[in-house]
């Protein structure tokens, strides 16, 4: 039996998809979820094969949501998102309903993934997909983060600096730290370059931050932060926050 999970805020949606799966009686759907908070819990218990999932609906989004996710699963998108996910999604071969869809639409979405389910293509290009939405203006004004179990929404405006750790980059802010399951070439890319710069190969910094900037040795210096937390500043760290701050 092939387990799915309907993800959306629209009842009506959600019906609908319901109504049309019920020619395919190898899917059942285990749990209908009209929030992101409540599909990360829900995949987590039930590790479907397939989800349908909306990109607009409150608290977080959907990309939030598989961001949250450290294995995906398969995801046939059913959305009425803007034409830069749409391209995206093309590019990646991810497969999307664009609401409303008709039956045969969703036909040929499902028999899609029926013929490809046993390949890695789907979480591939899943992930390459969630990296480019990501870079649009409309996703990169906070960062979502799980901790304890709990999801936790930060605005980007609250973070003082980002760290590389490992595999993951540590979000500082005033309330502590927190991990997020990404690349410092991400955030360099997504984040508003007018305000966080990458100063050193492990930093990022908020320039809403900097008290000052300290000479550490001949070629290094140190960018002193309200906070009074001394960050590492490289060289060509030190050329970038000259032209930034006209200095």
């Amino acid at each position: 039996m092939i387990k799915t999970i309907l993800i959306d805020d629209e009842p009506l949606a959600r019906a609908i998809v319901k109504e049309y799966l019920k020619d395919y009686p190898e899917i059942e759907i285990v749990q209908e979820c009209g929030d992101g908070f409540e599909g990360v819990k829900a995949i987590g218990t039930h590790k479907p094969n397939l989800i349908f999932l909306d990109i607009q609906m409150p608290k977080i989004t959907g990309f939030e949501m598989l961001e949250l996710l450290d294995c995906p699963p398969s995801i046939i998108f059913t959305t009425a998102f803007d034409e830069y996910a749409i391209r995206a999604f093309e590019a990646n071969a991810i497969d999307y309903l664009l609401k409303p869809f008709s039956k045969e639409r969703f036909d040929k979405a499902i028999q899609k993934w029926l013929a490809n389910r046993n390949t890695n293509e789907v979480p591939t290009t899943t992930k390459q997909a969630i990296e480019n939405v990501a870079a649009s203006s409309t996703q990169n004004n906070r960062v979502v983060v799980k901790v304890e179990g709990k999801i936790k929404i930060i605005p980007v405006s609250e973070i003082h600096y980002l760290e590389a750790s490992d595999d993951y980059v540590k979000i500082q802010t005033e309330e502590g730290s927190f991990l997020k399951n990404k690349t410092m070439s991400f955030f360099e890319k997504t984040l508003d370059e007018q305000l966080f710069i990458r100063i050193h190969r492990s930093y990022i910094i908020n320039l809403n931050q900097i008290v000052r900037i300290d000479i550490y040795d001949k070629e290094s210096h140190l960018a002193v932060l309200k906070s009074g937390i001394q960050i590492p500043v490289s060289k060509s760290g030190y050329t970038k926050l000259k032209e930034v701050l006209n200095i």
